[in-house]
Formats: structure tokens, C-alpha cells, sequence
């Protein structure tokens, strides 16, 4: 069953690209928190254009998500290397969780009929609810989306 919002968001611990754990209950109380699910860094050994174009949204409006008190992380099931890899070759300025079990994406995003995680996006504010759920993202627009929702975040 997937969350909703104005629901907690359930806790996972995952590993980013840079080998560190990130532990969502480790945020709260200290920083909004953006979660982007995506399908997956390469599909047929190539970049998924979805994928880049999304991430050169959000990279576009990187600075404008921080400045509200803000953290932000793309999530799928690519192993750390292959996350380390992409954030590398793209110069992502954030953090790439890799989820191989799926089970936080399916929790989340839910997976498609091909078991990929569903693109869509989650906003939890300091105290761990779930304040908007993006799932019909337009990927070129969606950086700044996500930038002026958080703005207008009380």
C-alpha cells in the first residue's frame, strides 16, 4: 500500500552514491525533505532522457529548494556504483539513494508493470508529513515546481 498525503512518511535508511546512509527519522525536526523516485539511471545501457532532462530541472532549481531549509534526494533501484557513476558523469549536486530491494519505492512511488519505481515526488515537511505528492510530472518544469511549493511551505 502506498503512502498519501497528510500522512506520516514512513522511515527507511538507504545508501547515497557517496557510500554514506541516509536515515529519513535522522531528518526530522531539522529540514523539509524532497524525495524523487525515478525509473531508473540507464534503460537499454543508455541515459534515460527522462531521466537527465528531469535532473537538469532540478539542478536548475537546486539552489531556490536549499534556500528552503530544504534537503532533496533522487531514489531508484540502481545500485550505489551505477548511482555514483550518473551523479558523477552529470554533476548532480545531490544525493542519488539507491533502494535494490525497491521496498522504499514501492512504499512511495509503487512500481510499474515492468517493476521499475513510478516517477513521482514527495515533499515531507520538518515534522515528518507527507505535504504533497507530484506523480504527473512534467520533467522539464518540475524543478521549480517543486521550488515553489516549498516556498509557500508553512
Amino acid at each position: 500500500m502506498r503512502v498519501n498525503e497528510n500522512e506520516f512518511a514512513p522511515n527507511f535508511e538507504l545508501t547515497a552514491n557517496d557510500g554514506s546512509k541516509i536515515d529519513l527519522e535522522s531528518l526530522r525536526n531539522k529540514k523539509n525533505v524532497v524525495l524523487c523516485f525515478y525509473h531508473k539511471n540507464r534503460l537499454f545501457a543508455c541515459p534515460s532522457k527522462m531521466v537527465f532532462k528531469m535532473a537538469a530541472s532540478v539542478i536548475s532549481a537546486y539552489p531556490k529548494i536549499t534556500s528552503t531549509d530544504s534537503v532533496l534526494f533522487a531514489i531508484s533501484g540502481d545500485n550505489v556504483n551505477d548511482q555514483e557513476k550518473f551523479v558523477n558523469e552529470y554533476g548532480i549536486p545531490y544525493l542519488h539513494l539507491s533502494d535494490p530491494s525497491k521496498e522504499t519505492c514501492k512504499k512511495y512511488a509503487g512500481l510499474n508493470f515492468v517493476g521499475l519505481p513510478k516517477r513521482s515526488t514527495f515533499v515531507i515537511d520538518k515534522s515528518g508529513m507527507i505535504r504533497k505528492i507530484f506523480r504527473n510530472i512534467d520533467v522539464e518544469k518540475h524543478g521549480q515546481e517543486i521550488a515553489s511549493f516549498l516556498e509557500n511551505l508553512h
